[in-house]
């Protein structure tokens, strides 16, 4: 009798409820083969290629492309192949967003860490159905042998998640672009290169030229045309390569919040119950600043000048156990508006950066927020945050602490403004200032003083 098993959302290291279906590489009836890729999934902080744990036959998908599906609800059901590789019961796969780790020998028997697991599941009853467990999933690990995740190919064309969203969000059809990454992998060099010059546009007719390029590294592939031309603008698959932002596709209409606007909505919603907030505002006199400032690592400077000398502002506040904790360093949560939703990466160590390292650091933030590639654990842990929300319009706010942050500074638009001087008014540009504190945490003296020392930093010519 042939044995189905039920495959359970993972947790997909981001410690989220949910998850939303992108993309499916197979269809009910297919056969799929164990760490063959299965789907890809949007979180609110990458787009993941999930892969199958099983060999088997595909029976069931819960759900379809736009899909929010809960982390641990069935994601897909299979009826197991006994003539294909299968993992060992109780062996979880692995995750990392960071280097991938070292193989392991692959003669030795399961390491002792797996036996916990199996003991627990050989205690269960045995059933015909067993449900995986939701377990975290990216660098697989079968048998004793670690595998990274690597670029996969989906309808002839090989390319990373990030690599595909950031595809989608330029317009780029991956099919016509040249491919100059490892094993023949489309890079995002090449993606931004081919939105750069419009080679490969969605929707366009393709060149002939570009058909050849394509079909050379792969002659196989020339006697299959069916496959090329069944593709759609979007993807291999027939699927967006990401879900569309709020209101780009329903209008007058309700829809669903996904990926990184649910997080926000959730953070917020949290923030609003836990903080008692308390905003203060000023105006920071940037008349004496020489020409060159790089006003962002001036805020940058400013804020851990002032942490510094109001270290209770650069802390953490946990509110059910009451205690509260300063930190030596300043890592500062710069807030990133994409069209998805706000991410808030973290400038790590901005205490020991000089203007240059402030402006790299903020750089490769941004760059790496747009194509989606940032790992989670860089957006979370700062101590303290900015909103330079001036950049686009605006003089004051009340931007929102969000636990366990103590605190957060806001900057306004930039602007002229009378100034009495000795003798008579001068026009000063002023950058006005929003500083919201945790009251609970934080005394308005202390936020007061953080604030004028911000000013102070600013108000020097360099």
């Amino acid at each position: 009798m042939s044995q189905t098993k039920n495959f359970n959302l993972p947790d997909l290291g981001e410690g989220l409820p949910d998850a939303t279906i992108v993309e499916w590489f197979v269809k009910e009836g297919d056969v799929i083969k164990l760490d063959e890729p299965l789907v890809s999934m949007e979180t609110a902080k990458a787009v993941v290629e999930v892969p199958s744990p099983f060999s088997g036959k595909v029976l069931k998908l819960s759900g379809a492309a736009g899909d929010i599906i809960p982390t641990g609800s069935v994601l897909a059901s299979f009826e197991l192949d006994p003539n294909l590789p299968q993992r060992a019961d109780g062996q979880d796969t692995g995750h990392s967003h960071g280097h991938p780790a070292p193989a392991a020998a692959p003669t030795p028997p399961p390491l002792p860490a797996a036996a916990a697991p199996v003991a627990a599941e050989e205690a269960k009853p045995a059933a015909a159905e067993r449900d995986d467990a939701g377990t975290v999933v990216g660098a697989m690990q079968s048998s004793n042998a670690v595998h990274a995740e690597q670029a996969l190919a989906v309808g002839g064309v090989k390319a990373v998640p990030a690599v595909r969203a950031m595809a989608r969000k330029l317009g780029v059809d991956l099919s016509r672009v040249p491919a100059t990454g490892t094993d023949g992998a489309v890079t995002m060099a090449d993606v931004k290169q081919a939105a750069a010059n419009g080679t490969a546009k969605l929707g366009a007719a393709p060149a002939p030229v570009a058909a050849a390029a394509y079909a050379a590294p792969a002659p196989a592939q020339v006697s299959a045309p069916v496959q090329s031309e069944a593709r759609t603008p979007l993807s291999a698959a027939g699927k967006p390569m990401r879900t569309q932002p709020p209101g780009v596709v329903a209008k007058g209409q309700p829809e669903p919040l996904k990926g990184v606007r649910r997080n926000m909505a959730r953070v917020m919603a949290d923030a609003h119950s836990k903080v008692v907030p308390t905003t203060l505002n000023d105006d920071a006199d940037i008349h004496a600043w020489l020409p060159g400032n790089d006003v962002t690592a001036r805020l940058v400077r400013s804020i851990v000048v002032a942490a510094q000398k109001v270290p209770a502002m650069n802390a953490w506040f946990d509110g059910e156990a009451l205690t509260r904790t300063l930190h030596a360093q300043v890592d500062i949560g710069i807030a990133v508006d994409t069209d998805d939703g706000l991410f808030v990466p973290a400038l790590r160590n901005a205490d020991m950066l000089d203007a240059r390292g402030i402006r790299e650091g903020v750089n490769r933030l941004r760059e790496q927020v747009e194509s989606r590639s940032i790992a989670a654990s860089e957006l979370s842990g700062y101590t303290i945050s900015l909103s330079n929300f001036g950049m686009f319009a605006g003089r004051y706010a009340t931007p929102v602490v969000v636990p366990p942050c103590v605190a957060i500074v806001g900057a306004g638009r930039a602007r002229h403004q009378m100034t009495p001087v000795m003798g008579g008014v001068e026009a000063h540009k002023v950058i006005p200032l929003s500083v919201t504190f945790d009251h609970r945490a934080a005394t308005g003296g202390e936020a007061a003083r953080f604030l004028r020392a911000m000013m102070d930093d600013l108000a020097l010519a360099s």
